[in-house]
Order: C-alpha cells, then sequence, then structure tokens
C-alpha cells in the first residue's frame, strides 16, 4: 500500500484529502507543518507527498527545495490555494511534479497521484545514472553533463533530459512527453513541449534530439 504524505494545516481539507486517499486504497499521513513535512519527506517512508505552500512555520516552496537539494525523487503534487502563473512556475521550477490550485475536485487529484506514482514506479529501477552517447545524467545529485561538461538544467528540463534518455531510440509524442513530464494535459493548442525541446538542444547539443514529423520527438541513442 503506497504510503501518501499530506502536507496540510487546514484541518478540514487534509481530512478530506486523506479521507478520500484512504477509499482508493492508499495510506495517508497528514502533517500540519513544514518541519514534520520535510522529516517524513526525507524519511524514506513516503511515496509521494500532496505539500501545501502556506504553512504556519514556514514555506512550501522551502520544503520542496530542501528535499530536492537532499537527492530526494519523492513524487511531489503541490495543492495550494496559491494560482498565480509566478508561483506555478515556481513550483514546477523548483522540482514538483504537479501543481493543483484550491479550488479542486478530489477526482482529479486522485487521478494525478495515481499517474505520479506510476511513473515513479515505472522508472523505479536501480539506476542512478543514465548515459547515452556524449550525454549524462546523474538522477541522485540532478547533475547533467555534456562531454564531461556539466550543463545546467532546470528541474522541468532535467525531467525531459531524463524521459528522453529511458526511450532513447524511440519517438516520443507530444502528449506522452506531456503526460510523463508534466503530468497533465495542457491545452491542445500549448507548445510548451516544443519550447522545452529548443531549451534542451541548445543545452545538449542540436543534433541530439529530432522531430519526427506528425509523431514528435526522439531523442537519437
Amino acid at each position: 500500500m503506497s504510503g501518501v504524505l499530506v502536507v496540510e494545516d487546514e484541518a478540514r481539507i487534509a481530512s478530506f484529502v486523506a479521507k478520500g486517499l484512504r477509499a482508493a486504497g492508499y495510506a495517508p499521513t497528514v502533517v500540519g507543518t513544514a518541519r514534520e513535512a520535510l522529516d517524513l519527506a526525507l524519511s524514506g517512508e513516503m511515496d509521494l507527498m500532496v505539500l501545501d505552500i502556506g504553512l504556519p512555520d514556514g514555506n512550501g516552496f522551502d520544503v520542496l527545495r530542501q528535499v530536492r537539494a537532499a537527492g530526494s525523487r519523492l513524487p511531489v503534487i503541490i495543492l495550494t490555494a496559491r494560482s498565480s502563473v509566478e508561483d506555478t512556475v515556481a513550483g514546477l521550477e523548483g522540482g514538483a511534479d504537479d501543481y493543483m490550485a484550491k479550488p479542486f475536485r478530489f477526482e482529479e487529484l486522485l487521478a494525478r497521484v495515481r499517474l505520479r506514482l506510476r511513473t515513479d514506479q515505472d522508472a523505479g529501477d536501480d539506476t542512478t545514472v543514465l548515459r547515452r552517447g556524449a550525454v549524462t545524467l546523474d538522477l541522485r545529485s540532478r547533475r547533467a553533463t555534456v562531454d564531461g561538461r556539466v550543463v545546467d538544467l532546470s528541474a522541468r528540463e532535467f525531467a525531459l533530459a531524463e524521459t528522453f534518455l529511458r526511450n532513447a531510440g524511440s519517438a516520443l509524442s507530444r502528449e506522452q512527453l506531456l503526460s510523463r513530464v508534466w503530468g497533465y494535459d495542457f491545452d491542445p493548442s500549448s507548445n510548451v513541449v516544443d519550447v522545452y525541446v529548443r531549451y534542451l538542444r541548445t543545452k545538449l547539443g542540436a543534433g541530439l534530439i529530432t522531430t519526427v514529423r506528425g509523431v514528435g520527438y526522439r531523442f537519437e541513442a
């Protein structure tokens, strides 16, 4: 049974989320402070964290930053009333796997929890370093190198690069990349995948990611 850490200081919302998760077959643990959240997130006992931003003793962004700085790959879904574009970008670029604004429907939160746990289990082998040609990704330190040269990647760029390297030689559609990297559907007219592919081409090498006409992209092994 997967353990889900629910970090929420508003008792009514925390109870609502925990009850729903328990009914869906998960084992929720509820805490209401940043200190408790950080301790449990790094304990190795949790499989996913649902994280609020406004906490009585700190900021959820700080918790997320410390979790990622410690090398933890624990899936994190931010659930917060702060829904501005700036906050959403800060959360995703800071290492969150998904971002939901309150008010929310539990069915949607549950779908995202299931997706993140399934994705994490699919990637849950013992590999800590991915190498494809000149590109190396260290999954523990979140460090990327090209021909031994360290390349600075944002959290979202790193996740996209990891998806490409795990599927090197295979064509991936934009829909697949959205699902695996962003975790939820964007407006069909969104060009977010294309934008991030351009970022990676600039940083990793223009010829490594090719466009597959009518399909999407492929990382050349």
